[in-house]
C-alpha cells in the first residue's frame, strides 16, 4: 500500500509540472492529456489493495473487507489426503470428511469449493503464506499455532489414543516411559508423546503410514487421533487401541490477517450445526456424532 501511495504521489507531481507548462500551450492539447494522467492515477489507485501476494509472489484477490475469496467466487481449502477417514485420496480428488466440511462450508459462503493435497507438516506455513485461504485438515487448536494463524471454533471434538500390536505390555499413559512412539509430522501428539516417553518420537508423513509400520513390528506404540485408529482396525490393521490421552478441539485455520474471513467460518460452522448438516457428516463416516463435544 506505501509503494501504491508512492506512486500515485508521483504522478501527482507529474500533473502539476505538466499544468505549469501547459500553460504555454493551446487549451485543446491540455483537455486532452492533462484529464489522461488523473486517469491513469485512478487506475493505478483501483489496483492496489485489489490482491494479496504471499511469499511465493502467489496473489489472491482481496476486497474491502479483507477476505481474499470473495471476488473470485473461489474457497481453496488445504487437507493432507493422508489421515483416513479424515481426508485421503479416491482417484484424483480428496475425499473424507474433512473434505466434506469443506465443501459444506464453501456452499455455506456461496463459495466455490477448491481442493489443495498439501504435505500436513507444512499447512499452517502454507496458511501465513497465502497458499490457500483455509486449512480444513483435523487442526487441534494450540497455542503454538494461534501464534501463527487464527483459528475458527471447533468443528469437531477428537482426542489423541494409544495404540500398539496385540499383547504388548502398554495400557496406560504411564506404560509409555522410556518407550518408542510414532507419531505423524506436524501434529499435536508428537508434544503428547515426548511428555509421556521423556524422548523424542519417530516421526512419518502420516498417522496412518505410522499405524503400518507399528502392525508391521516396528515402534512400540502410536498415538494417533482415535476415529484414525478405529479406521485401521475397521481394515484388519493388527493394532489394538488402548487408553485415550484427553479431548481436543479440532478447528479451520486461516491467515491471521484474515479476520472477516474467519467471521464468516464461524457463521457457516454454526448454521451447518443448526441445520444438522455436520451431523450427517460425521455420522457417514463415523456413525456417531463427532461435531459435540463429549461429557
Amino acid at each position: 500500500m506505501v509503494r501504491c501511495y508512492t506512486y500515485l504521489k508521483a504522478y501527482f507531481l507529474l500533473i502539476r509540472r505538466t499544468a505549469k507548462k501547459e500553460e504555454k500551450l493551446i487549451i485543446k492539447k491540455r483537455r486532452f492529456w492533462v484529464p489522461a494522467l488523473f486517469s491513469v492515477a485512478v487506475l493505478l489507485l483501483s489496483s492496489c489493495g485489489s490482491s494479496e501476494t504471499n511469499g511465493n509472489g502467489d496473489k489472491r484477490n482481496s476486497t474491502a473487507k479483507g477476505s481474499p475469496i470473495l471476488e473470485d467466487g473461489k474457497f481453496i481449502f488445504a487437507a493432507s489426503g493422508e489421515f483416513h477417514p479424515f481426508s485421503y485420496m479416491d482417484g484424483n480428488q480428496m475425499s473424507g470428511f474433512d473434505i466434506d466440511v469443506g465443501n459444506a462450508i464453501s456452499d455455506k459462503l456461496g463459495l466455490e469449493p477448491i481442493q489443495k493435497k498439501y504435505k500436513f507438516a507444512g499447512i499452517v506455513e502454507g496458511v501465513k503464506a497465502g497458499k490457500f485461504d483455509a486449512a480444513v485438515a483435523s487442526h487441534t487448536i494450540n497455542e503454538e499455532r494461534k501464534k501463527h494463524v487464527l483459528f475458527s471454533k471447533p468443528y469437531y471434538y477428537s482426542g489423541p489414543q494409544i495404540f500398539t500390536r496385540p499383547g504388548a505390555d502398554i495400557h496406560h499413559a504411564d506404560d509409555l516411559k522410556d518407550k518408542e512412539i510414532a507419531v505423524s509430522k506436524g501434529s499435536s501428539y508428537a508434544d503428547i508423546a515426548k511428555e509421556h516417553s521423556g524422548q523424542e518420537p519417530k516421526y512419518y508423513d502420516s498417522d496412518v503410514v505410522a499405524l503400518e509400520a507399528l502392525a508391521n513390528g516396528k515402534h512400540d506404540a502410536v498415538v494417533t487421533d482415535f476415529a484414525t485408529g478405529a479406521e485401521a482396525m475397521k481394515k484388519k490393521l493388527k493394532i489394538e487401541a488402548r487408553e485415550r490421552l484427553g479431548q481436543s478441539e479440532q478447528a479451520i485455520a486461516v491467515s491471521k490477517e484474515n479476520e472477516q474471513l474467519i467471521e464468516e467460518i464461524n457463521d457457516a460452522i454454526d448454521a451447518l450445526k443448526k441445520d444438522g448438516t455436520l451431523k450427517q457428516i460425521s455420522e457417514k463416516y463415523f456413525d456417531e456424532d463427532i461435531t459435540v463435544k463429549q461429557d
